[in-house]
Parts: structure tokens; C-alpha cells; sequence
């Protein structure tokens, strides 16, 4: 089966292809599915026509403007119903990583309902799903996986956005990045576990068997969601990534095995939910020389900024 594979196009450089070669170089190498942060004119322009699937982004500065319905009309009408016959929205993330203790984090779920009416309004609320992008910290408790929480502190932030996410039938977008966690806490994290590279179980919960953090990251989510009444919201992974240098763990050896298990692991689904294919956006499509401050920010593209790929015989299909 075709392997559910984007990449993020992130684009804090200054030393990129234009928006252009870098739509030809992802339809090139067969990537039907691209994350953008913001709605970037050059490459929705350069997306007309080439069926790629996109989410686009929300910027965090741009939240609270579009807690105002009329700004969130404008907003929807400039940059999804402008391009709307020739570009394959898929989702719009409104806001990424937003913290609870955040003062935008207020904005979020009022944007994610404006748009979502402005998107009802232009007849695009069926095939387009509106929700945010967060990331691991928002667990108060990931281990082990059946115990996944939000917490007291991120439950009055997720628990509204889960209800709207659960009435529209969006997903939560989640980013999972297993290289974080395991150099946060090497004495009790193996390498071989976040590298998908462990033989047989490391842990068992209950009655499943984790072989890969991925999976036990993806796994305590799935629990929040049921403990937050989103038993039936569905995950998608918006980011995941391995750095090649700037760390002791970010090696090419490392990024390399991890992109590769990783994009073999996909169609299997987790403990929680087997078989159940687990759409994944890969971080990123390019190095990012502006980005930090860790250096491992600088160097989690698949290819080099000149197209050179960083890692031999990686296939997104």
C-alpha cells in the first residue's frame, strides 16, 4: 500500500529553492503530501495543478485577528478559497505547539471555529479540517501508555478543542519527536527504542507490547484524547524528525535508520490501534540555517538546501 508520507516545508533560511523548484523537487521524489506554516503566495501559486495534498498553517501571531469572524472571512477568502480549484487542502493547522500558559493559547479554538464557519460558508467545511498543531509537552503523563492525561493544567486549554474536533471529525495534529524525549532522559530511554531498531518488546502495558517510542508517544495521546471525550478523534503526525549533527545522539547514521524505520513502520498502525495506517509528516524537507537556538534546529532536512539528499535510498512512497 501506498505509505501515508509528507514533508514539512519549512522555510526559515535564506538560502532555499524558490517556491517553485521546490514543489517540482517534492513531486519529483513522490511526495504527495506537504505541511507549510503559513500561507505562503509563491507556493500556493506553484501548488495549482499538482494535486499535492497541503496542510497550511495559521502563524501563532495571527490567532488573535482571527478570534474576529469578518478577519477570519478574509482570511479563509485570500488564502483557501482564492486557490481552492487548483490546490488539495487538506487541513488547516490553527496555531503550532500553543502552550497553555501562552497568552495566544486563548485565541486558538475561537480561530479554529471562525475558520472552520468561514470554510462552512464557502461550501469547502466537507473536505478541508481545521484543527492545531501540538506537541508532547501537553501530556502530563505519557507513560505508560494507557495512562496518557492532558493534566489539570492543559485540560481547561485541550479539552474544548478535543469537543470541537470530535464534532467536526477533524484530527488532532500531533508532533512526535522521539529524538527530544529520548536525549531529555538517556538514562532511562534507549537509543535502540526511539530508533525503531529495538528487537522484540521493550515494554508491555496491560496487554500491549511497545517495540518503539513513536508508538508509545502516538499511544498516550490516543488515551488523553479518550479521557478528554475524544474517543473517537483520529491522529495525525504533523511533525516528526531526527537531526543529523549539533547533539551526540543527531548523526546521519541515526537520522538515516530513523526516517527509514520509520516510513516502513507507518501502514502498521500502533499497539492501540494495529493495522490502522498513521498519517506522518516528516520534519523537514530542507536544513534550516536561520533556525535555533539549539544547531540541531539547523539540521533536520532530508535534503540540503542545493536538493543533495542527506540520506542514501529514503522512498516517501
Amino acid at each position: 500500500a501506498t505509505k501515508p508520507i509528507g514533508v514539512c516545508n519549512g522555510r526559515i533560511a535564506d538560502n532555499l529553492p524558490s517556491e517553485q523548484d521546490v514543489i517540482s523537487f517534492y513531486t519529483s521524489n513522490g511526495i504527495g503530501k506537504m505541511r507549510i506554516y503559513d500561507p505562503n503566495q509563491a507556493t500556493l501559486q506553484a501548488l495549482r495543478g499538482t494535486n499535492i495534498e497541503l496542510m497550511l498553517g495559521v502563524p501563532n501571531g495571527d490567532l488573535q485577528s482571527l478570534t474576529t469572524p469578518s478577519t477570519a472571512n478574509d482570511w479563509v477568502q485570500n488564502n483557501i478559497v482564492a486557490f481552492s480549484r487548483a490546490v488539495n487542502f487538506r487541513y488547516i493547522a490553527v496555531g503550532n505547539e500553543v502552550e497553555p500558559s501562552d497568552p495566544a493559547s486563548q485565541y486558538v479554538l475561537p480561530a479554529m471555529q471562525n475558520i472552520y464557519n468561514a470554510l462552512a460558508s464557502a461550501n469547502l467545511g466537507g473536505e478541508i479540517k481545521v484543527s492545531t498543531s501540538v506537541s508532547a509537552s501537553l501530556l502530563a503523563q505519557s507513560y505508560p501508555p494507557s495512562a496518557g492525561s492532558f493534566g489539570a493544567t492543559s485540560s481547561t486549554y485541550i479539552t474544548p478543542i478535543v469537543s470541537f474536533l470530535a464534532t467536526t471529525g477533524a484530527p488532532l495534529l500531533v508532533n512526535v519527536y522521539p529524538y527530544f524525549a529520548y536525549i531529555g532522559d538517556p538514562q532511562n530511554i534507549r537509543l535502540d527504542f526511539a530508533l525503531f531498531t529495538a528487537q522484540g518488546t521493550v515494554f508491555q502495558d496491560g496487554a500491549l507490547a511497545y517495540q518503539n517510542l513513536f508508538d508509545a508517544i502516538v499511544d498516550a495521546f490516543y488515551s488523553a484524547l479518550e479521557a478528554a471525550g475524544g474517543a473517537n478523534v483520529e491522529i495525525v503526525v504533523s511533525e516528526t524528525g531526527w537531526p543529523s549533527t549539533g547533539e551526540a545522539a543527531a548523526t546521519v547514521d541515526n537520522a538515516s535508520t530513523y526516517y527509514k524505520n520509520l516510513i516502513n513502520h507507518v501502514n502498521d498502525g500502533t499497539p492501540k490501534k494495529p493495522g490502522k495506517a498513521m498519517e506522518t509528516y516528516l520534519f523537514a524537507m530542507f536544513d534550516e540555517d536561520q533556525k535555533g537556538p539549539a544547531e540541531t534546529e539547523r539540521h533536520f532536512g532530508l535534503f540540503t538546501p542545493d536538493k543533495q539528499p542527506k540520506y542514501n535510498n529514503i522512498s516517501f512512497s
